[in-house]
């Protein structure tokens, strides 16, 4: 073991002591992690608190959601709580943390539940974890609890396993600086009991959660997710401990594989080895190829054999992984050392040279150095010969030229050594020879720099060594001399060599960082779509000398591809535009040079961005077969597209924003002339119908009655409609004021129906509504309001003799109210938009309206903190749902 492998990491140290620092003043956060609702998270984290107060400990509570349960409330009892903060929000007020009073109070723990929630408007901070983050940094430890479909990373996998999107999310950073994570499991059977039982939630609530969400497939994919996060953290902290500490390792707590990737073909075999045992293992595994010098000599074949075998890794979920080093077996230890790999695959090595006789093979090296890591070896039978290879690695010595120099080298070293033999010993001239090989092995290469090495010896000895002239030597003390000078000339000229193709790769890599920064530049200075589009065109074309077109999703066909800036020769034919739709659509690289779609004149790259791929980048194949893509052009072809999706997506927002500012403009012109009319009507239009009511109450003949009952209808159709306008206003300009008294909603439904009148003559309204459903807080006339909208809207669209059912009932915590009817239902692309302002659905044969209506309802419902959805039903018609909250 070298002295370097006993240090401390220089950087794992640093991190670790600014850590520390910051801890000393911080106070720490303690999260009960689970998988879901009602594994007992809330139960555990009073159990550790009541342990704490024992200890002596000043314990808070400063949030804490019993739900109801009695073991939970029981617990609390025995706490001091600090009083919840009240925020008026719409007419509707809602408790939120009190996070004043916690630290005017300044206890040493505090407990806060439900760590991932959002705050009410008007609170300080949106989200809860940025309360407790400003408690922690008082110095206050917390305790909280947290369920695992909250984390942000996995909030698409959630979706995508419980069909259910989770609005509430808090970044994983937060979760990686806590102090202490604690898993609380439960086994998904024991857990659907207790959902069962109504330890979860209320009876109703609890039946609609096991068919949505607490299905026993989603509870174990959640419960994976959770106890996987936990060991990630634990086996971070435990890499963290080795490194600080600069313990070798590794410590097989956890199985990691790594296989080395090399140009020969038996690396597929290899990955293909590792997929399999690391599925066995149920272990994480990387591929790395490692970057020695002997790697700028390989031909294009086999660097894009490199690149592909590290393309299928990933695929086959390995984390691919390049490496700059000396040599491959030091390099690939440094990297498993301090990764805490525990297995490394490698393959059967060939007959290897002089250097493979004098230091032993990277399998040799890997096992002598390798300590406690197991080394897999893996035999299989190449495709090409090794001397093959060997040949296209010596093509840079050509052009032959070169050696010729190293000839006028060693003679330019004769003559020079010729007057100095005068009057210095021969062993002296040496020098002059050494030089002649350093010269040669910087400017001419390893192959020029050898035959310099030995042309010196045989010139030194023929020239200079007694018996002069002759190749014979007299003094054996002189073999010493030519075999020192030999090998000292072999290592001058590998060392130089080693040092220049350092030197010419780390060229290479500047050149590259150089063209992304000139791309990233002229990017941020592109403001436009049309801006920045020309400029990665540019960009492609002169860095790597092929055609280049970009296509992006247009705004009509359904979103199909569009050419929006190509090279001037290069056209796209409908086969290509397919290739690069499956691109778009599946996100991964297809086309020329790939395993996917190879038929196409093209690779395309998808332009991928944290919120998707925005667009696809499609680049030209080389037009002779010695310019094939390396492994570095395309890596650098996909930072150009990453880069360039970035400056799109940011272009795109800005156009975005722009819009909304516009509409912002235009809605509240719109707002104000609505205001303006609605005002100016309301007037004239309440003498109109004070005129008719009189004289619908004096004498009149028929045909002048029916001429006014018709007028005073219409006045009163028309006055409904500004009274539509002015709601809708006040709703708007957060204006409406809800008083919210204990009602009983046969009243409010009374009341609605019997507004209605004569519409709902011939017909079928069936009412439902239990009888020991409580009351429930809301504005008595905005709510008979809404029920009058609801039902004028099953009217105008139902025929005149379907039913109309309205059900009133308890769920999740709330006063639900269904309104539904009979008629041909709401289109699939309507739905989202009835309850948008002056939004119709268009219905041939029916009386329309102003689309004010369901938008009323919608700002009513939510002044009173609860929401409104609209669905078809099963069998035809629609049903409109209102959620109150019961308190």
């Amino acid at each position: 073991m070298t002295t370097s492998d006993t240090r401390p990491n220089p950087d794992a140290l640093l991190a670790h002591v600014q850590a520390a620092e910051r801890q000393e003043t911080r106070g720490k956060l303690r999260i009960f992690l689970g998988y879901a609702a009602g594994v007992g998270k809330t139960f555990a984290m009073l159990e550790a608190a009541h342990q704490r107060l024992a200890e002596g400990v000043d314990v808070v509570a400063g949030y804490i959601e019993t739900h109801k349960r009695a073991e939970t409330e029981a617990l609390v009892a025995g706490l001091e709580v600090v009083p919840r903060r009240q925020i008026e929000y719409r007419g509707t007020v809602l408790y939120e943390m009190d996070v004043d009073a916690i630290l005017a109070r300044r206890p040493g723990l505090v407990l806060v539940d439900e760590f991932a929630h959002t705050n009410a408007p008007g609170s300080r901070h949106p989200k809860r974890h940025q309360d407790v983050d400003e408690l922690l940094a008082a110095g206050i430890d917390v305790y909280t609890t947290l369920n695992i479909q909250h984390l942000e990373s996995l909030n698409d996998v959630v979706a995508q396993i419980t069909g259910v999107v989770v609005h509430e999310t808090i970044p994983d950073s937060v979760l990686d600086e806590a102090a202490e994570i604690k898993v609380i499991d439960l086994p998904p059977e024991e857990l659907l009991q207790r959902l069962e039982d109504g330890k979860v939630y209320v009876p109703e609530q609890a039946a609609r959660a096991i068919q949505k969400f607490f299905r026993e497939g989603n509870l174990t994919a959640l419960r994976e997710m959770a106890l996987r996060r936990a060991a990630d953290r634990i086996d971070d902290q435990m890499r963290a401990y080795m490194q600080t500490r600069a313990i070798p390792g590794p410590w097989p707590a956890n199985e990691r594989l790594l296989v080395c990737v090399s140009p020969s073909p038996l690396s597929e075999r290899l990955v293909r080895s590792a997929r399999r045992l690391a599925d066995e293992l149920n272990a994480e595994w990387f591929a790395v190829c490692v970057e020695t010098a002997e790697y700028a000599r390989l031909s294009p074949a086999q660097r894009d054999r490199v690149a592909g075998t590290l393309k299928l890794a990933e695929e086959l979920g390995a984390k691919p992984i390049t490496l700059p080093g000396q040599t491959v077996a030091e390099t690939v230890l440094n990297y498993a050392r301090s990764h805490n790999v525990t297995k490394i695959i490698v393959g059967k090595p060939p007959r290897g040279g002089l250097e493979d006789w004098l230091r032993g093979s990277v399998v040799d090296q890997l096992v002598r150095q390798g300590g406690a890591i197991d080394v897999y070896v893996i035999s299989g039978e190449s495709e090409s010969p090794p001397e093959r290879q060997l040949t296209e690695g010596w093509l840079p010595h050509r052009p032959w030229r070169r050696y010729f120099y190293s000839l006028v080298l060693v003679a330019a070293a004769t003559l020079v050594c010729a007057p100095l033999a005068l009057i210095l010993s021969p062993t002296n001239l040496v020098m002059p020879y050494l030089v002649a090989v350093v010269i040669a092995a910087v400017y001419l290469g390893r192959g020029p720099s050898i035959l310099v090495s030995a042309l010196s010896v045989l010139a030194f000895d023929f020239f200079f060594v007694s018996p002069r002239l002759t190749f014979a030597v007299t003094d054996t003390e002189y073999l010493l001399t030519f075999v020192g000078l030999f090998v000292v000339g072999l290592v001058i000229s590998s060392l130089a060599v080693r040092a220049r193709e350092q030197a010419d790769t780390a060229r290479q890599r500047e050149a590259q960082t150089a063209e992304l920064y000139d791309l990233s530049r002229d990017l941020a200075a592109a403001s436009r779509l049309h801006d920045i589009l020309p400029v990665l065109v540019k960009h492609v074309e002169q860095t790597f000398g092929r055609d280049v077109v970009v296509l992006l999703p247009g705004e009509v066909a359904g979103g199909r591809l569009v050419t929006r800036a190509a090279s001037s020769k290069l056209t796209l034919d409908e086969q290509e535009l397919a290739v690069a739709d499956w691109v778009f659509r599946h996100g991964e690289p297809a086309g020329r040079n790939t395993h996917t779609l190879t038929a196409a004149r093209l690779r395309y790259l998808p332009m991928k961005t944290a919120r998707g791929t925005v667009g696809v980048l499609g680049v030209a194949g080389p037009e002779v077969p010695e310019g094939q893509t390396t492994l570095e052009q395309l890596r650098l072809m996909e930072a150009f597209g990453s880069q360039t999706a970035v400056a799109i997506e940011r272009a795109q927002l800005d156009d975005q924003a722009r819009q909304v500012q516009v509409l912002q403009a235009t809605e509240k012109l719109q707002t104000a002339l609505l205001n303006s009319i609605s005002h100016d009507l309301r007037t004239p239009l309440v003498s109109i119908t004070g005129a008719l009511s009189s004289l619908a109450t004096a004498a009149l003949e028929p045909d002048n009655r029916r001429l006014v009952d018709n007028a005073r209808e219409e006045a009163e159709r028309l006055n409904g409609l500004v009274g539509n306008l002015l709601d809708m206003t006040r709703v708007e300009a957060g204006i409406l004021r809800v008083g919210q008294e204990p009602c009983d909603v046969q009243d409010v439904i009374g009341v609605a129906l019997e507004q209605l009148g004569n519409r709902l003559d011939g017909r079928q309204v069936t009412v439902t509504v239990p009888d020991d459903l409580p009351l429930v807080p809301m504005d008595f006339v905005l709510m008979t309001r809404v029920l009058v909208n609801l039902l004028d809207n099953a009217l105008k669209y139902s025929p005149d003799d379907s039913p109309i059912t309205i059900q009133a009932f308890a769920a999740s915590g709330h006063l639900e109210i269904q309104v539904a009817d009979r008629g041909i239902g709401i289109p699939p692309e309507d739905l989202a938009h009835v309850f948008d302002k002056f939004y119709r659905v268009q219905r041939p044969g029916r009386a329309g309206g102003t689309g004010l209506g369901l938008s009323i309802c919608k700002g009513i419902v939510e002044a009173h903190g609860g929401f409104i959805a609209a669905e078809n039903r099963e069998g035809g018609g629609t049903a409109i749902t209102v959620a109150l909250p019961l308190k």
